[in-house]
């Protein structure tokens, strides 16, 4: 099990609790009001990932090669799709773990992420092979 997702909660409560006993019910709306804030604010992140995400092909990434020099284990999907501006494109069953999503340029390389509850654990960079400038052209 996720431990934030046990641990937050835990740490509101006690937040909460504290400024009680230090301020009264002042301190409970003081501190209230701080973490409703802080719940805005990581809403309102993650409505402009996927406002910008909605406007963007599935799956496509402006170059693979940045943005697989920029991934770092332990990252979450919202935080690679805020990098890419785009969703990627599932590439394992539906709600499935591990998750696989691709991200592709225009050039045919294509970046795949393999998320497991929602946090990175690995990446691979594919780039096509570049024809050598020497190299005759087939004939037609």
């Amino acid at each position: 099990m996720n431990f934030q997702k046990i641990a937050l909660p835990i740490l509101g409560v006690a937040v909460v609790a504290i400024a009680y006993r230090a301020y009264g019910w002042g301190g409970v709306a003081l501190a209230a009001g701080g973490i409703v804030m802080w719940m805005l604010l990581h809403f309102t992140r993650m409505m402009k990932v996927l406002q910008g995400a909605a406007n963007r092909p599935v799956g496509w990434v402006d170059s693979a090669v940045m943005l697989h020099a920029k991934l770092r284990p332990g990252v979450n999907l919202l935080h690679v799709m805020a990098l890419t501006k785009a969703i990627g494109e599932l590439l394992s069953e539906k709600d499935a773990q591990p998750e696989v999503f691709r991200w592709t340029d225009g050039s045919g390389s294509h970046v795949t992420c393999e998320f497991v509850q929602g946090k990175l654990v690995k990446w691979t960079l594919f780039r096509p092979p570049v024809p050598e400038e020497g190299a005759a052209a087939p004939a037609p």
